[in-house]
């Protein structure tokens, strides 16, 4: 167990973990901070370096008739440890606990949660700040697909990008659906989060550019505070929809023709879709500064 300073100094305020790491490092809170589909993500601390973790844990019991699935979680674990970006939430460890049939993985925090969350507490908010929200993603993306070899992330939206509002800085995570692809660059899978799925992607045979296509619905989103189909009460409706290449009604809420275009531009055919380098060389950036010497850290609160 890592050593801890005023060991006599514990007394009845002091909040006790609940799990802690095999290496004594982390230390798990009671406390939740999000939960999806698949794991829940949990207040951690980091002892070595005295700052706050997400304690990310995944219950495999629930897939032990899905090895598939246990292979995918894994596959997001060991990606995640590879990807070195300011833009890209960091993955520090990973471990998979026989007892308790858990995976369970750290990676950095962001203070203010999700960007849908932010967006929602936050209703007043200049075109200026979304766009450099908006050109931190890009970035991500830009470092996701020129990486070797090529990573599509397949399930962008707004509850997948953390934002850490003091600094407002930007960061992707939830690599559960992401793939590597070859030289080609081509992926034959079905899956994301539907209202946020490019057409190619219901075909099931895509490149990263269909994260260019979720991307312009996150901004969709940003702007109108709605998510993209709202009007839909069914997948299967969105489907019909988005196949036909029949635009959400939340466009017709998107008043500035300069961020319509923009968001068009993210949602056209895959030949005319531009990449993330594209885009983040588009005059929709002109005047908008990047703030790096804000400082690269999403993790201390």
């Amino acid at each position: 167990m890592m050593p801890s300073i005023g060991g006599d100094l514990v007394g009845r305020d002091m909040e006790p973990f609940v799990e802690v790491d095999p290496s004594g490092r982390y230390g798990r809170y009671a406390e939740l901070l999000g939960s999806g589909a698949v794991k829940k993500v949990y207040r951690a601390f980091d002892q070595e370096e005295g700052i706050e973790v997400a304690w990310n844990q995944v219950k495999l019991r629930q897939f032990s008739d899905d090895e598939a699935m246990i292979h995918r979680l894994y596959s997001e674990a060991r990606l995640l440890r590879t990807l070195k970006n300011k833009n890209i939430i960091a993955l520090y460890s990973v471990w998979r606990d026989e007892e308790r049939n858990t995976l369970n993985f750290i990676t950095e925090v962001c203070t203010s949660g999700t960007l849908r969350e932010y967006r929602k507490k936050h209703k007043q908010v200049s075109m200026k700040a979304l766009k450099k929200w908006s050109k931190q993603i890009l970035k991500g993306l830009a470092y996701l697909h020129t990486h070797e070899p090529c990573v599509i992330h397949r399930d962008l939206n707004c509850s997948n990008v953390f934002i850490n509002g003091n600094i407002g800085q930007v960061k992707i995570g939830d690599f559960g659906f992401a793939a590597t692809v070859g030289k080609n660059h081509s992926a034959h899978s079905l899956i994301g989060t539907p209202e946020f799925m490019a057409p190619e992607l219901y075909d099931e045979n895509y490149t990263e550019l269909v994260d260019i296509y979720s991307f312009g619905m996150c901004l969709l989103e940003m702007v109108t505070l709605e998510l993209p189909y709202g009007e839909c009460d069914n997948v299967a409706k969105i489907y019909k929809k988005v196949t036909s290449g029949l635009r959400p009604q939340a466009m017709t809420k998107v008043k500035d023709p300069e961020v319509k275009a923009f968001i068009e531009k993210c949602l056209a055919q895959p030949r005319a879709r531009p990449s993330a380098v594209d885009l983040l060389n588009d005059p929709f950036f002109d005047g908008i500064r990047d703030d790096d010497e804000n400082g690269d850290d999403c993790r201390r609160s």
